[in-house]
């Protein structure tokens, strides 16, 4: 069997994946392609053609993979200059990269073409900075190292040609960062022997839920495995590599083994043996622990911290919906709230074009709609830091529409709220998730939408780009405006257990 590019990305995304895919339930298996990840394959095919068309290359797209491997082999022995989807076949790799380059010592070099940036990590003020991005160079190296294997390749050395036209170079050999001192040469080695043996069945490994997983063919299958097991990554925050660590040092496996663990035990042994449970902090374990009671025991919500909301007229609860993929922000929506009248209503400020006018006006309509309200007698309540995150990003593109000051200020104003810090820091929730969706449902909130999600919702915005059907503008709307009251079902709920509290005390 074959180790293909792909499988290394599965693998790094999720080591479980690999296996699951050749061993697990195939009755199980989501067969129907998730519509946002079709979405986002189609346009990195797209962007693909785009790259290509201006090039003068030998197009080996088509044919069986034995065909395609012999033109690929003849081809580099001819020295083409530029090959497009060749095959590469060496022992066990099978890699087919976007395109090879003939270099001019007459050796050639991978390079990949994506849809997204070249580079993690860049400063987004200077535009410099950023690594390798794991998956890139994973995939690129197995490249290589079939090119190698065939005699055509010398050096640990690629390219990656990304959304924005740059030609990246991947130099293998340098170390992936100071907290991980080895090559990026040297990861894929390590993750090519792990994804061998999980090929071969000469390893198993178990699943795990985490954010990644709703967009996997195999999510219900998985999280079908993770109940019926009562398996540790149920308890929100602890991820696969603090549950693998506390089923290898600790011997527990099942939430409800968790809770009454000794922790001046563990103290001691951690005292003595610095490598036992390493990564899973005393606090961290005792966070889990009241996690896992709560969870197994479904003993409702807990609040610890004394929470209040600030008395005013105007309650805004905001939510934007974006593509990144486009890094476009396309909507904006509040549901409003007035206390005085108990009058409620929702205002969309929305892109009808995927254009940088379209962009500005709906944030120019949003930023109007702000001043119009008393400054003062107003709050505005989120989930999650990402609203922030844009809106700095925004203000960068579209300064004359809103200042850096007035952006800074309105984020820091104590009236502007991220719900979700309040939840992951002064409360607990018998759910897996924290997630709004989550925690709205567990209030007794229900969208409107059968299937919604933010990823669904870039896939309709792009259908409706090309289609201009309204029906679909509306969806986008309905689903955005449910987002916007699960926030306020959200507040509210916070709001009733801390009166409770207080009324008990």
């Amino acid at each position: 069997m074959h180790i293909t590019a792909s499988q290394l990305y599965n693998y790094i995304v999720c080591p479980h994946r690999v296996w699951r895919d050749v061993y697990g339930p195939q009755d199980e298996k989501i067969q129907k392609p998730n519509p946002f990840v079709q979405m986002l394959w189609d346009k990195g095919v797209q962007h693909e053609k785009n790259v290509v068309e201006g090039m003068e290359v030998l197009n080996l797209s088509t044919g069986s993979r034995e065909e395609r491997f012999e033109k690929t082999r003849q081809a580099m022995k001819d020295g083409v200059d530029w090959i497009y989807q060749g095959v590469l076949i060496h022992d066990n790799l099978l890699g087919i990269p976007d395109l090879l380059k003939k270099m001019p010592d007459g050796h050639y070099i991978p390079v990949d073409v994506k849809s997204g940036m070249g580079l993690e990590g860049v400063d987004e003020e200077t535009e410099e900075g950023g690594k390798p991005k794991k998956h890139y160079a994973a995939q690129l190296c197995l490249y290589v190292e079939a090119l190698q294997n065939l005699g055509f390749a010398e050096e640990n050395k690629a390219k990656v040609i990304d959304i924005h036209g740059n030609e990246i170079d991947y130099n293998l050999d340098d170390m992936m960062g100071k907290r991980t001192p080895i090559t990026w040469w040297e990861f894929y080695q390590q993750i090519k022997y792990e994804v061998q043996k999980l090929l071969e069945n000469r390893e198993q490994n178990k699943p795990a839920m985490a954010g990644v997983c709703k967009l996997c063919p195999w999510y219900n299958s998985c999280k079908a495995w993770a109940k019926e097991e009562h398996d540790l990554t149920n308890i929100f925050y602890l991820g696969r590599s603090k549950r693998d660590k506390i089923n290898e040092d600790l011997g527990i496996e099942r939430v409800e083994d968790i809770i009454n663990v000794d922790l001046e035990e563990i103290k001691e042994r951690k005292e003595k043996n610095k490598q036992f449970l390493s990564g899973v902090g005393e606090k961290t374990l005792a966070k889990i622990m009241v996690r896992a009671d709560i969870l197994a025991n479904d003993k409702g919500p807990v609040v610890y911290d004394n929470i209040t909301f600030p008395e005013v007229t105007y309650e805004l609860f905001f939510d934007i919906e974006d593509d990144p993929t486009q890094d476009f922000v396309y909507l904006h929506g509040v549901y409003e709230r007035n206390n005085e009248t108990g009058k409620e209503q929702f205002l969309d400020f929305t892109a009808k074009e995927c254009t940088p006018k379209g962009e500005k006006e709906a944030w120019a309509g949003f930023w109007d709609y702000i001043h119009s309200l008393p400054k003062n007698d107003c709050a505005v309540y989120y989930y999650s830091p990402h609203e922030k995150t844009v809106y700095k990003k925004m203000q960068k593109l579209y300064p004359d529409v809103v200042s850096k000051e007035e952006v800074d200020d309105f984020y820091d104003s104590p009236n502007v709220i991220d719900l979700y810090q309040i939840v992951l820091k002064s409360t607990d929730w018998p759910l897996s998730s924290y997630g709004i969706k989550a925690i709205a449902v567990y209030l007794g909130f229900s969208w409107r939408d059968k299937d919604p999600s933010g990823a669904n919702s870039i896939e309709w915005y792009n259908n409706y780009l090309k289609t201009n059907d309204k029906k679909i503008l509306q969806r986008i709307l309905d689903y955005n405006e449910d987002d916007c009251k699960a926030t306020m079902v959200v507040k509210d709920g916070i709001e009733k257990l801390a009166n409770s509290i207080r009324t008990k005390l």
